[in-house]
């Protein structure tokens, strides 16, 4: 296997980082359920300084540690000014070291006015954007309630690329009406612009969005189930054929290219969410804490006013839930999951015979000589089902777990 952003020692924490939520957009797009809020009055400076306020507030509580990436995820993090954005940086800077080679990634949408800002984030620290153009298709953005064309889309990722050290290009497909020869010429003139990172999304209908409504009616059609298959080997295909191959299910990089605030993620690491309906995972006095920020913009903001942060749910997770989260993120990976790490946050493994198994079916790899498991390709179309198996096998471990 080629050695990609390299993974830390087996059985080591991967490092620490800190997501920064910016709930704001200017339109709400159909397919959404994240966290986004349309807003005409947004006082950019006060959410940054309540920003920087939860920050210095949960910052007491995590002395010692070295950030190795922050994320600026949204929402639409690139309707915040650059000086706002500086704000949070330059405060983040003076509460822990940061390593030399920290990435610091905003997440960008290619309108003009938003690739306005590209210059003033780079000269406040963003080494790393990533632009969601969705797709290269006017009628297409026009469905997906995007505000910009592709014309405008390409010209503003190519702004980043001149502008950033890494740039990431985001593209939705199992579209409604798309075939398998639209996705393929429409990936290849993506993947002639790409930088070092594709995110490479299937369009699922979240309950509550406007899409939900409309697949509801019968209004809105998307691929059946063996299209939307063909659709995924065909990214899966001509990405690894450009270079871009597979890293995770949804995610392809030239080796060294990868996401690695995501693979902090996937790795099981400890990382920091801040802002409005922020999610975080923070491990102290040896616990491992499940944090979730209040979700609305205006409760969050009053919260940290008032408290100096936006906490409304503290959990401690127990062995076994840290496994079964372990197990969710890690075997995303195309490395897999080391057992090693497994055992280390959790003190179990799954059984050995579950894992014969598996193996023997063609739906899991064991590589006894690295410690690891990893789902093969047959295995990565029965993910859930696969992790569903591992967890229900979950045991003690009875001795340290070697590559």
């Amino acid at each position: 296997m080629t050695q990609r952003y390299p993974a830390p020692a087996e059985g080591r924490a991967p490092g620490f980082g800190i997501y920064v939520h910016w709930p704001f957009c200017r339109a709400k797009c159909p397919y959404c359920d994240f966290n986004s809020h349309v807003r005409a009055d947004v006082d950019p400076m006060a959410y940054g300084r309540a920003l920087v306020r939860e920050i210095e507030t949960l910052g007491e509580r995590l002395p010692g540690r070295r950030v190795t990436s922050v994320f600026f995820g949204g929402g639409t993090p690139s309707l915040m000014p650059p000086a706002t954005v500086a704000m949070v940086l330059d405060r983040i800077a003076e509460l822990w070291p940061v390593e030399a080679d920290a990435e610091i990634t905003l997440e960008a949408n290619p309108t003009s006015a938003e690739a306005a800002n590209f210059r003033g984030y780079r000269a406040a620290g963003v080494n790393r954007a990533s632009v969601g153009l969705q797709a290269l298709h006017d009628d297409a953005l026009r469905a997906l309630g995007r505000e910009h064309s592709a014309a405008e889309g390409l010209a503003a990722f190519r702004m980043a690329a001149g502008i950033f050290p890494r740039v990431s290009l985001d593209l939705i497909y199992a579209r409604p009406h798309q075939t398998r020869a639209d996705w393929a010429g429409e990936l290849d003139r993506a993947l002639c612009e790409a930088g070092d990172h594709l995110s490479l999304y299937q369009l699922t209908i979240e309950p509550g969005t406007p899409f939900a409504a409309r697949h509801r009616r019968g209004t809105l059609v998307v691929p059946e189930d063996d299209e939307a298959l063909a659709l995924f080997e065909i990214t899966r295909e001509r990405t690894a054929a450009a270079g871009f191959p597979a890293y995770e299910i949804s995610n392809h990089a030239r080796p060294g290219g990868e996401s690695r605030h995501n693979l902090l993620y996937w790795r099981y690491g400890e990382y920091l969410g801040v802002g409005p309906g922020a999610h975080g995972r923070l491990e102290e006095g040896g616990r491992r804490i499940a944090t979730t920020m209040a979700r609305t913009p205006d409760a969050w903001l009053r919260a940290v006013r008032a408290h100096g942060h936006g906490l409304v749910e503290e959990t401690e997770l127990d062995t076994r839930e840290q496994a079964e989260e372990c197990l969710l993120m890690g075997m995303r990976l195309e490395e897999g999951l080391p057992l090693a790490r497994l055992q280390a946050v959790s003190g179990l493994v799954p059984a050995r015979a579950m894992l014969d198994a598996l193996s023997t079916e063609g739906l899991l790899t064991v590589d006894d000589a690295r410690g690891r498991i990893a789902a093969t390709p047959e295995g990565r179309l029965v993910l859930n089902a696969l992790i569903a198996e591992l967890a229900a096998a979950l045991e003690p471990a009875g001795h340290p777990v070697h590559p």
